[in-house]
């Protein structure tokens, strides 16, 4: 048992309330958030160092044993997701103070901004499959809140794809939470994986996998990404940034648990349905990346390309690949909440979004410039920062696994985020300015949380043999399923 589980779930879940009833007091709204986000990422340390000591932690909530109760699972995989989801969305908390707009702080903007962090560490620490939904549809309503917050045209229009894209998905997840309940008759995660390897994966399990992958898909951005540039590109830099660190990432970890524990039965059919899907993200993914000309877009689309390349490690399924898949979406998290801000600071400081109409930003913003120049090395994988060491790992899992075009198609897209970062550095900051006077602005805030998570993303990188220690215990899990298991039912 293990009361510490619980905290990150509940702390910003009576944030959330209390700031309710503090509409019109901006200045203690932020406050009071600053101070929660910076208590959950200290519980979060602690959760990781004890997870590290002692294994899986296990809290069965009203004291029921599982499988007849709510139990919350603490692994190591777990805690590291809530760790850097709590790192990046504190740095992205900071920057809404200079960039979110007084009239969105003060429609609830902090409330829902909290709301749908209890959504994200809700569903990394759930040990129950019907609670995953129901944690996904708290950080859901959250968003669709946050996507249309300011009540513009373009917000509203892309608010209704989003909307309806998510409510289709969520129809499928109960539905296919219900066929799984019907056919295997529990819902506890552990219970799960020990009664499917018990019967067998075949026949009607395999299709409900299906359904299971379909809907994690529509919601990470995997292959069915046709809703997620537009929508992404609709509200204000932050929460574009909160949008592209962690609502993808939180599909993308739902995969990779119900792939690694539950369906793990028949893994040459439900690893070739990923692996198809990931080569399709990644191309398409690229394709957009590199033909847009407005950053939102460009962005978007490289939030794409690294879906497909996280789930490409997902589908190689060695120890390396699982390794480097940890690895990777850790990096991920922290390097996509970096480029959204960066790219936020950039249109603020241009007056626009086009690249066309951008240019000898270098003169005015020289720290910006270079800064963004150093996250697109950081994204395409380029040593010494953080993306270098997962991304090694999963193409080395790849070619252990036989995948030699999945490996390359991997290379060739972080060669294709490379050229799409840097063509917004050259024609952003360099050039000759446009002829129209530029919006003054000062940037020092944005600034400033941009190089706090870059050091993180140095950290990652330049400690890359300390960090794996971590990541390593993560992927021992995902290979082991009974380690889980064992975790869980233990009592």
């Amino acid at each position: 048992m293990n009361n510490l589980l619980v905290l990150p779930i509940l702390i910003p879940l009576c944030t959330a309330v209390i700031l309710m009833f503090l509409k019109e007091q901006v200045l203690l709204q932020r406050f009071i958030s600053i101070f929660s986000g910076i208590l959950n990422l200290v519980l979060s340390c602690v959760l990781v160092s004890r997870i590290h000591e002692k294994g899986i932690q296990t809290l069965h909530m009203g004291g029921w044993a599982p499988p007849y109760g709510i139990v919350l699972v603490g692994d190591m995989f777990a805690a590291l997701l809530v760790l850097t989801a709590s790192a990046v969305s504190l740095g992205i908390l900071l920057y809404s103070f200079t960039s979110i707009g007084p009239e969105r702080e003060r429609f609830y903007y902090y409330s829902f901004f909290h709301f749908l962090l209890v959504g994200v560490y809700g569903s990394f620490l759930t040990g129950d499959i019907f609670n995953l939904f129901v944690f996904f549809e708290v950080m859901l309503i959250s968003s669709y809140a946050m996507i249309s917050l300011g009540g513009t045209k373009h917000q509203l229009r892309e608010t209704a794809k989003y909307l309806l894209v998510n409510i289709v998905s969520s129809t499928l997840f109960v539905a296919a939470v219900a066929y799984l309940y019907a056919a295997v008759g529990t819902l506890n995660m552990a219970q799960l994986s020990q009664r499917i390897a018990e019967t067998g994966q075949s026949g009607v399990l395999n299709v409900i996998a299906v359904l299971f992958l379909t809907v994690f898909a529509l919601k990470a951005g995997l292959f069915l990404f046709f809703w997620l540039p537009g929508a992404y590109s609709a509200p204000p830099a932050a929460v574009r940034a909160l949008f592209g660190a962690l609502l993808t990432k939180v599909g993308l970890y739902a995969i990779i648990r119900t792939f690694t524990l539950i369906f793990t039965g028949d893994p040459h059919f439900t690893n070739g349905w990923i692996a198809w899907m990931a080569a399709a993200t990644m191309i398409l993914g690229a394709m957009g990346a590199v033909a847009y000309n407005d950053i939102p877009r460009i962005l978007n689309y490289n939030v794409i390309i690294s879906v497909g390349f996280i789930a490409f490690g997902l589908s190689a399924g060695t120890p390396d690949a699982l390794d480097g898949t940890v690895y990777y979406l850790l990096h991920d998290m922290l390097g996509k909440g970096l480029m959204f801000i960066l790219g936020g600071l950039i249109i603020a400081a241009a007056g626009t979004d086009r690249l066309s109409s951008m240019g000898g930003l270098i003169k005015r913003y020289p720290l910006l410039g270079w800064s963004f120049f150093a996250l697109a090395l950081t994204l395409a994988g380029i040593p010494p920062f953080s993306g270098f060491p997962g991304k090694v790992l999963i193409i080395r899992g790849g070619l252990d696994s036989g995948m030699l075009t999945l490996s390359l198609i991997g290379l060739g897209s972080s060669l294709l985020v490379l050229y799409s970062l840097i063509k917004v550095f050259r024609l952003a900051f360099w050039g000759n300015p446009p002829d129209r006077e530029l919006p003054k602005v000062n940037l020092k805030g944005g600034t400033a949380v941009a190089a706090g998570l870059f050091v993180l993303v140095i950290v990652m990188g330049l400690g890359a043999e300390w960090v794996n220690t971590y990541v390593s215990q993560a992927g021992e899990v995902l290979g082991s399923p009974r380690l889980y298991i064992e975790a869980v039912l233990k009592e």
